[in-house]
């Protein structure tokens, strides 16, 4: 006789959008536990000694699998902060920006360059709202919003017991830590499915809403290789090319109703809080690509880094120091896509909505820069990159990024992708004279160990980087 068990878990992933998923992975396969009642018939009966043995250990390795799995999802439950459907409203201050010395002594020393090069003061803005995407260099821009936010004292809205707001689900006020109505803060900027109506609510009114996004290829060939290990319909590819192979019959694969299957159909459009598996010509693609522009300051582009960062440091009238970085979550051997052009069109195709969301915002990008002034964007970008090579000869040893493998400090091993070792990242020079010392080490601080900084606790996060580690994952 034999029994059958299957567990599945339908819920919200954690740590990065991968700690649950893969919980959920390890007990959602069917684990089929086969025993036989008596040993001395039916399948085991017929085994060899050795596949017995195997097959025993097999099973106590689901078994103990699942319970591991149960006690995570009670940990998860207690952990998951209540949705409030009926949160009390209360008005939400002008700014909860209380004007520190170091801003009021900024207000005298900033200055926008317009076009004709003359030069205007301009107040640092402070109630900040960025829109983190997936695989578009946001984790290089959160490294900057973290050090202007520390550098002013301003308040951060973050996530509770982990670096994300409960993504893929809607953003919630009530997703924040201690959030109660009437709260105010300046800066949000952690991994949310984006929910203009309940931002909005909880930032001042004159935010400043900013975004990033990249060509929708590259994006599907990043995101196709960091979490197709993530997502079960990619598991039935059995070709040694997955991508191409899911690129020329993406419908055979393709559920839209599959677990985490958001990751590889029109992304973007999904993190702004759409429906990804709209038709392209339905007309409510068109009207959230308006609504889109109509909420956010600037949407940068990922290809065009440098000039969409001076046009930030423009906006929020910022330093050039403020806006300088190193590549953050960088992926070994990827400096350019490396998909051939019939992939590429393919790729393209099968995101037709993120091809019509960024070529209508790579039109607007470029409105931009011709405000700006070209010569003086060109200046710029020069001085920012002579700037940030500066850095890198301070900062960097070796100059370069390294492989996980080469990294000496833990504090700046960065996040890895389920399965390999695939992000860069960096070694911190030694003697690095004082002037530059604090300001090198939280450039190259890697996303969660800079959250850790901050005061977050992400004890859901850092207990699933132990679970891996033991695990090998």
């Amino acid at each position: 006789m034999f029994s059958t068990v299957l567990l599945s878990v339908n819920t919200a992933t954690v740590a990065g959008s991968e700690v649950f998923e893969v919980l959920v992975w390890s007990v959602s396969m069917a684990i089929f536990v086969t025993v036989d009642a008596s040993y001395g018939g039916g399948l085991f009966g017929i085994m060899l000694p050795k596949q017995v043995k195997h097959w025993k250990s097999m099973c106590k390795g689901l078994v103990l699998g699942t319970l591991v799995t149960s006690c995570m999802i009670l940990l998860y439950s207690y952990a998951t902060p209540t949705v409030h459907l009926n949160i009390q409203e209360a008005p939400v201050p002008y700014s909860c920006d209380y004007q520190p010395v170091n801003i009021r002594a900024l207000q005298a020393f900033n200055t926008s360059q317009n076009a004709q090069g003359r030069g205007a003061a301009c107040t640092p803005k402070v109630d900040i709202m960025f829109m983190k995407t997936h695989k578009t260099a946001s984790s290089t821009i959160l490294n900057i919003l973290f050090r202007f936010g520390q550098k002013h004292r301003l308040k951060f809205a973050f996530p509770e017991s982990r670096n994300d707001f409960l993504y893929p689900a809607s953003f919630q006020r009530s997703h924040v830590k201690d959030y109660q109505p009437g709260m105010c803060f300046n800066i949000i900027c952690n991994h949310m499915r984006f929910n203009e109506e309940e931002v909005r609510k909880l930032l001042p009114a004159d935010t400043i809403y900013f975004t990033i996004i990249r060509d929708p290829a590259d994006l599907f060939e990043s995101s196709f290789h960091y979490f197709g290990r993530i997502i079960p319909f990619t598991w039935k590819i059995s070709a040694d090319d997955k991508l191409a192979e899911f690129l020329r019959d993406p419908w055979h694969y393709y559920d839209p109703e599959g677990f985490n299957s958001f990751y590889l159909k029109n992304l973007l459009f999904f993190d702004f809080g759409y429906d990804n598996n709209l038709n392209p010509d339905d007309g409510q693609v068109d009207k959230s690509i308006k609504a889109i522009e109509n909420r956010f300051d600037l949407v940068m582009l990922l290809e065009y880094f440098d000039e969409s960062l001076i046009l930030l440091k423009d906006i929020l009238c910022l330093d050039m120091e403020d806006i300088l970085y190193f590549k953050l979550n960088a992926r070994k051997d990827s400096p350019v896509s490396r998909l051939p052009l019939e992939l590429r069109s393919l790729a393209s195709d099968w995101n037709k909505i993120d091809l019509k969301l960024y070529n209508h915002f790579n039109a607007t990008f470029w409105n931009k820069v011709k405000q700006y002034g070209n010569e003086r964007m060109a200046l710029d970008v020069a001085e920012l990159q002579r700037r940030n090579a500066e850095m890198t000869a301070v900062c960097i040893e070796g100059g370069q990024a390294v492989e996980s493998s080469l990294i000496q400090e833990s504090s700046m091993q960065p996040w890895q992708p389920i399965g390999e070792k695939s992000i860069l990242g960096y070694n911190l020079k030694k003697n690095i004279d004082k002037k530059n010392r604090k300001l090198c080490r939280k450039m190259l601080t890697p996303e969660i160990q800079y959250l850790t900084e901050l005061g977050v606790n992400l004890w859901i996060t850092k207990l699933w980087a132990h679970i891996r580690e033991f695990l090998n994952w």
